[in-house]
């Protein structure tokens, strides 16, 4: 449980966020006579299969309270890869019992925006911040490891 201070001392609860991800949509060339799909509904259809994810596979310490997929889905140009990349907002509200439970959503590429609703302040121990940074530090690292596999292709 996540400690804060309440009106009449300290208090213990759960934490209530806004995490707001971008899923990425690019279009790949069709196969034979089969034409590609546009950008935009690639992204939609990632988009679909993250939210399917998050209503169906459970995560320890998370409860994802809403899904907000009113975000339009807009289109950049992309340097790096030199076509049109699509992105595909989803706006979870979630509840975690603890800050290290939010580990899982930052660290994703796809992680735009957090906005923590309750509660207004926070106290951590040095044992929470410790445990808190070891798991940013095993997150990073499971990135690090896929990032790797894909490059190493």
């Amino acid at each position: 449980m996540v400690r804060y201070q309440a009106e009449n001392g300290y208090a213990e609860g759960k934490m209530r966020l806004k995490i707001r991800l971008d899923f990425k949509g690019v279009s790949r060339p069709g196969r034979f006579f089969l034409g590609s799909k546009p950008t935009d509904k690639v992204a939609e259809e990632v988009r679909e299969q993250q939210v399917a994810l998050f209503r169906n596979v459970p995560i320890q310490g998370v409860t994802i309270e809403d899904i907000d997929l009113g975000g339009e889905i807009y289109t950049v140009y992309d340097d790096a890869e030199r076509t049109e990349v699509a992105y595909a907002p989803v706006q979870l509200t979630v509840s975690v019992d603890s800050l290290e439970d939010i580990v899982r959503f930052i660290a994703r590429e796809e992680f735009r925006r957090i906005e923590i609703l309750e509660p207004d302040n926070i106290i951590l121990s040095r044992f929470d911040t410790e445990r808190f940074l070891f798991r940013m530090n095993e997150e990073f690292k499971r990135y690090r490891r896929h990032l790797e596999q894909i490059y190493s292709r």
